[in-house]
């Protein structure tokens, strides 16, 4: 009986929980809840808050996944909790949390640093799916616009 080549019985090799990132953005007026019309108010906005997160997810799994495969999101739980205007300096950090099969979950946080300390501005969960980006995009192109 032949037995195929030894490469393909190993799985691919998934990240290990533990690892992180951090993604830091300095809030400009592009950045707010006004410019992306999700609010009324000169502060950053929730979905950009949210995309840095996202954003230091993706760091943390930088050259750590096969060739080939990328991460999608999937699932986010968030709590923005507090205000931050014009002109501040966030940092978002994702730390793998849990891997289960497929999936790569994240706690996510955000805070601003000053000389009394962090101060926390969003935390959640975020979870990531691996994927295949030739298929994913596949699938995507045939499920676009007709």
């Amino acid at each position: 009986m032949a037995h195929p080549p030894s490469d393909t019985l190993v799985p691919p090799v998934l990240p290990r929980p533990g690892v992180s990132a951090t993604a830091t953005l300095v809030v400009t007026a592009e950045d707010t809840a006004v410019a992306m019309r999700s609010g009324e108010v000169p502060v950053l906005s929730t979905p950009r808050l949210l995309g840095l997160c996202e954003e230091a997810s993706n760091l943390a799994l930088s050259g750590r996944l096969a060739p080939g495969k990328t991460t999608v999101a999937t699932r986010v739980q968030f709590d923005h909790l507090a205000p931050v205007p014009v002109g501040a300096t966030v940092h978002a950090e994702a730390v793998l949390s849990r891997v289960h099969g497929r999936r790569l979950i994240f706690t996510i946080s955000a805070s601003l640093r000053s000389e009394a300390g962090p101060r926390l501005v969003g935390a959640g969960r975020l979870t990531r799916v691996v994927v295949d980006q030739e298929g994913f995009m596949s699938r995507a192109s045939s499920s676009g616009p007709r």
